[in-house]
């Protein structure tokens, strides 16, 4: 079997099977690894088909933000299906008031768009 590289769908299937968030950030790092070891003419395909629910509705949104935070970094629109997914109430996943403070700051403008505010730096992270 070839290596396949990790879409948001799959992503989103790792997300709906795990209930620790830990383990969910992990598999979130695990698909930035592999998007950014693929060539960028191959990247948009891992983005455009639209991932099932997860089961929480924050990790859906997140899922629209990333989306559209690498769609916009290809110089690409977001995938359609990504704009209706935005949370009603802010999320911001890291409980650390000092994490919260540079999720204001530094979150990209595709995150706080659909309401999810973590910094860029956590992206970069992985």
């Amino acid at each position: 079997m070839a290596y396949q590289p990790m879409t948001l769908v799959d992503l989103a299937g790792r997300l709906s099977r795990q209930p620790d968030a830990k383990i969910r950030w992990k598999h979130v790092w695990e698909f930035l690894e592999e998007y950014r070891w693929e060539p960028a003419d191959k990247r948009a395909d891992l983005l455009l088909q639209e991932p099932p629910m997860t089961g929480d509705a924050r990790w859906d949104v997140l899922l629209a933000a990333l989306a559209e935070h690498l769609a916009a970094q290809l110089d690409r629109s977001p995938p359609d299906w990504a704009r209706s997914r935005v949370l009603a109430t802010p999320w911001f996943p890291s409980p650390l008031p000092s994490k919260r403070m540079e999720a204001l700051v530094w979150a990209p403008a595709a995150f706080r768009k659909h309401g999810v505010y973590l910094s860029v730096r956590d992206l970069d992270a992985a």
